[in-house]
């Protein structure tokens, strides 16, 4: 269940004073176990855990089977920006850049996110649910009671479930419209608007450094659009600063205009372009402008009033994404606001199914194998990548974040152009490794690399932090020969024996 930031600002909360006893004569009324609200990735994991813990699971969606990462985000992002990361990559070739002749052919692109979307169609991801005994009832769903959720579709018919155990809430996220002067007026893209895209503006100014900001500065610069981008606090503020700076140099070097320190004073639309007037006192035309400032929950219109919560807020939980003070109620995913990707969803969701079920079933919740029932990743060690030009792969602490946790660290800092691997992966690869060990324990407690194709080298240096696998052990973990992999003996052997 998906709701828009601008349809968020324009809630008007009803009289829900008898809400479901006003309706119970005119709907039907249906009984689970658990009650999903949300079928993203998230929602998803969650209903298949339950069922396979033995609970009937149904899953109510107002918009697309598959939800935000399937259709607007993680899948089509990732096959667009995929075009310019190959062409740049073979223009690093001896022998592979003499056949690069053209441009990335925009419209072969678009038609390749298509097929990854599958045209916006979710049957695929119905049948799924079909398959893995998953009920599916469309429409918006509100909590209108205690483990009750009233389902209105499309045309006004109305469903109400009731839960027996549990209401999950896996709504997600919407993106964040910032309160400048004018801009909801000159209709602004999010980030749906830009990976949704039919026609590929002349020009596009961003408004924002994070990861959707740097991403589509990299497509759309790839793509031929003239692009500005605007990063008050430069970018990529959650990584170490040398992630940040090389993207911006990158996206520099690929024609993009990259400003920062600067923000937003305000916008207009006028002549066909929006004008944006920063707060140095220069204006910036475009033909289009997106906003990649940050996100806010989908927990509008969700009717979480009824249990003693607000609407619109973010929800806490504990490490089951049980919600703090409803023992019945879990948030799981970006709404409970602990780590906003859909891979960390994913990890809370089954983490949350399989807890509802156990405690469904009367099952001891704390003598799980392997810690299965809570997500503990969230707090230490969240792995992320930024597609980016390059490429920025990060898990675990930064210098800063490890040294205001009061952690005794080395920072453990290699240029991968060094490494024998990168002089076949590239005639001129350009990236830096950063490893933080804390020097009390001997264990890896973070690991940042910017370079080509350096997010399959991430999975590695997050199961060492999670493991805590110490620095005498990996000198015992080879890396094959010549591959960028070996950058972890050059860590090895700058911390010395």
């Amino acid at each position: 269940m998906c709701f828009s930031a601008r349809r968020a600002e324009r809630i008007v909360k009803p009289d829900r004073t008898s809400y479901a006893a006003q309706y119970r004569g005119r709907m039907s009324t249906r009984e689970y176990d658990l009650i999903v609200i949300g079928a993203g990735p998230v929602g998803e994991n969650v209903a298949d855990r339950a069922v396979q813990g033995g609970l009937s699971v149904v899953i109510v969606e107002s918009e697309l089977v598959g939800g935000e990462c399937s259709y607007w985000a993680c899948m089509p992002s990732k096959a667009l920006l995929r075009a310019g990361a190959a062409l740049r990559a073979a223009r690093d070739v001896d022998g592979a850049c003499q056949a690069v002749t053209g441009s990335v052919d925009v419209a072969a692109a678009l038609r390749r996110r298509d097929g990854m979307v599958h045209d916006w169609n979710d049957l695929s991801q119905v049948q799924w649910l079909q398959s893995a005994g998953i009920d599916l009832v469309r429409g918006h769903g509100r909590i209108t009671g205690e483990r009750e959720v009233t389902v209105e579709d499309a045309d006004g018919g109305r469903t109400e479930l009731v839960a027996r155990h549990a209401v999950a809430v896996c709504t997600g996220s919407a993106a964040l419209l910032p309160d400048i002067p004018g801009l909801k007026d000159a209709a602004p893209w999010t980030s749906r608007d830009a990976t949704g895209v039919r026609e590929v503006p002349a020009s596009l100014a961003i408004l924002g450094g994070g990861v959707v900001g740097a991403e589509m500065a990299t497509l759309y610069a790839s793509f031929g659009c003239a692009v500005t981008l605007i990063a008050r606090s430069g970018l990529l503020g959650s990584v170490d600063p040398f992630a940040g700076e090389a993207v911006a140099a990158a996206l520099a070097e690929a024609g993009a205009d990259v400003r920062t320190g600067v923000g937003v004073e305000r916008v207009a639309r006028a002549g066909g372009e929006v004008v944006l007037t920063l707060s140095d006192g220069a204006e910036v035309r475009a033909a289009e402008v997106l906003v990649a400032t940050g996100r806010v929950p989908r927990t509008g219109e969700l009717g979480l009033d009824a249990v003693g919560l607000a609407d619109g807020d973010w929800l806490e939980v504990d490490d089951t994404m049980r919600v703090r003070g409803v023992n019945w109620l879990y948030a799981v995913g970006d709404v409970n606001h602990r780590a906003l990707l859909t891979h960390q969803g994913k990890y809370q969701a089954r983490a949350a199914g399989d807890v509802i079920a156990a405690r469904a079933t009367g099952a001891a919740v704390d003598d799980a194998p392997w810690g299965a029932h809570v997500a503990t990743a969230d707090h230490s060690a969240v792995p992320q990548v930024v597609f980016s030009d390059p490429e920025v792969a990060a898990v675990g602490h930064t210098e800063t974040s490890a040294r205001a946790a009061g952690l005794s660290i080395r920072v453990l800092d290699q240029d991968l152009s060094a490494i024998a691997g990168s002089s076949t992966h590239a005639d001129h690869y350009r990236g830096t490794a950063r490893a933080i060990v804390d020097d009390d324990r001997r264990v890896l407690v973070g690991a940042t690399f910017v370079g080509p194709d350096v997010a399959e080298l991430l999975h590695a240096a997050t199961i060492a932090i999670v493991g805590e696998v110490p620095i005498d052990r990996l000198w015992h973990a080879v890396p094959s020969y010549p591959t960028i992999s070996e950058v972890w003996l050059r860590w090895l052997e700058a911390y010395g024996r």
